[in-house]
């Protein structure tokens, strides 16, 4: 059988079994299986099976993953995320939409410290979704906000999916963390703008948060100070990697003592069983997460065996339109992809076919990694997968749908096109900062 229609196939398969709800790692290896085996038999099949394995594992790159998660999880034991959005809240205190645009910059505030959009969407739907309510915020407005904030996680360093695409493109974990700043920041500030101007014009809204108390500069001042060691993890972290103390790995390792050193100072992890619930969360999401890279990494050495991406290269490069349009192209089946697969999979489906494509057309693969980035957060919250929004649900009120929150999300949806539009036109948004520093 022809090579790339081996490729077809194996595409096919790995669609097909998604659609039939098995979970993707193993979608992944029964997809690569069945197609090594076309173009070989069992023997080498389970012997490339048995490779990607052992190099997901292997590799030192990868133990950043789980030390990443880790960090999230201790963050969370610690009551980071309620002291990021007080100290958010003494920013936005007494403006029009506060709540909301205090959740937008608590969202990233937790982010640079996490990484797990999923993680913020939970924590601050539970924290900041009452108290939206109780000010009157429509329960679609206010759920569609939350679950559409909770992307920044990914996007603010330290991102576990830059990690991901680093290692599936050898490009610099550093640099895709630095570029990932003013474009997480940038979504902030849109947001907030977005929200502010909404309430704005909301009446009821506007005469409920009028009679609420109002912080006073001390107040504000010790609310901004609570959320020093959100600072100081990561000051670290960035500087560490930054000046070249650290490697991601280490720099992780070094976020999470920093945490346990501080939730010990702060009586919050007494004895041991206090931090039972983050190693627990920690090894079951880095057990998925691995089981995903390993159906992952197979099943790129399995296109690339095919010569699908080779031949689809060939083929996109040769077209007689300009570069931008065959970016848009593969922007759209991102942007496709992104409603029906996690981003794990999509990056493991796509980027052995793109990557060589962007290379080829003059495009810098740090750039492009903010992109598609840019393009999975989209994902997290557009039907019908939408993570973020099922996370949301899972700790609302029964009185919200996820239909409701699937109203919700569009508004935010068109602010983030608006804004990977600007991305895509202008490059140096997002090389500006890696370029600087590492230049």
């Amino acid at each position: 059988m022809d090579l790339t229609m081996i490729g077809i196939i194996c595409i096919a398969l790995l669609l097909l079994l998604i659609f039939l709800s098995v979970p993707v790692g193993i979608a992944f290896i029964i997809s690569g299986v069945i197609s090594t085996i076309l173009i070989f038999d069992i023997e080498r099949a389970i012997s490339l099976l048995m490779g990607a394995a052992f190099s997901s594992i292997a590799a030192p790159s990868w133990t950043a993953i789980p030390l990443f998660i880790l960090l999230g999880a201790l963050a969370v034991q610690a009551d980071l995320a309620r002291r990021a959005f007080k100290s958010a809240d003494a920013i936005t205190s007494g403006m029009p939409g506060s709540v909301g645009i205090t959740t937008c910059f608590a969202c990233a505030g937790f982010g640079a410290i996490s990484g797990a959009s999923i993680a913020a969407t939970s924590i601050f739907g539970k924290m900041a979704l009452p108290e939206m309510r109780r000010l009157g915020y429509g329960k679609e407005f206010a759920s569609g906000l939350i679950a559409s904030a909770g992307t920044f996680a990914s996007m603010i360093p330290p991102s576990m999916m830059f990690i991901i695409y680093a290692l599936f493109t050898n490009t610099s974990i550093a640099e895709l963390f630095f570029a990932g700043i003013i474009p997480g920041i940038l979504t902030a500030v849109v947001y907030a703008i977005f929200i502010y101007v909404k309430s704005k014009r909301d009446k009821v809204l506007v005469e409920r948060q009028k009679a609420e108390p109002k912080l006073n500069g001390k107040e504000r001042l010790s609310a901004l100070f609570s959320a020093w060691p959100i600072v100081l993890v990561a000051i670290v972290i960035l500087g560490g990697i930054y000046t070249g103390l650290f490697t991601p790995t280490e720099a992780a390792a070094a976020g999470c003592v920093l945490i346990l050193a501080v939730g010990i100072f702060e009586g919050r992890f007494r004895k041991l069983s206090d931090v039972n619930g983050a190693l627990r969360e920690s090894a079951n999401t880095t057990s998925m997460v691995f089981l995903i890279n390993i159906g992952a990494l197979f099943y790129a050495k399995v296109l690339v065996l095919s010569r699908l991406p080779q031949d689809f290269t060939v083929y996109l490069t040769n077209l007689d339109v300009p570069p931008f349009v065959i970016v848009l192209i593969i922007c759209l089946v991102f942007f496709l992809l992104g409603m029906i697969m996690v981003p794990i999979g999509i990056y493991a489906m796509i980027l052995p076919i793109v990557i060589p494509i962007i290379t080829s057309l003059g495009y810098d693969p740090i750039w492009f990694g903010v992109i598609a980035l840019k393009l999975t957060e989209i994902g997290a919250v557009t039907p019908p997968v939408g993570l973020n929004v099922y996370a949301l649900k899972g700790v609302v009120t029964k009185d919200i749908s996820v239909v409701d929150i699937f109203k919700g999300i569009w508004p935010f949806v068109i602010l983030d096109v608006i804004i990977l539009s600007f991305l895509i036109a202008f490059p140096q948004i997002t090389l500006w900062v890696p370029n600087l520093l590492f230049d």
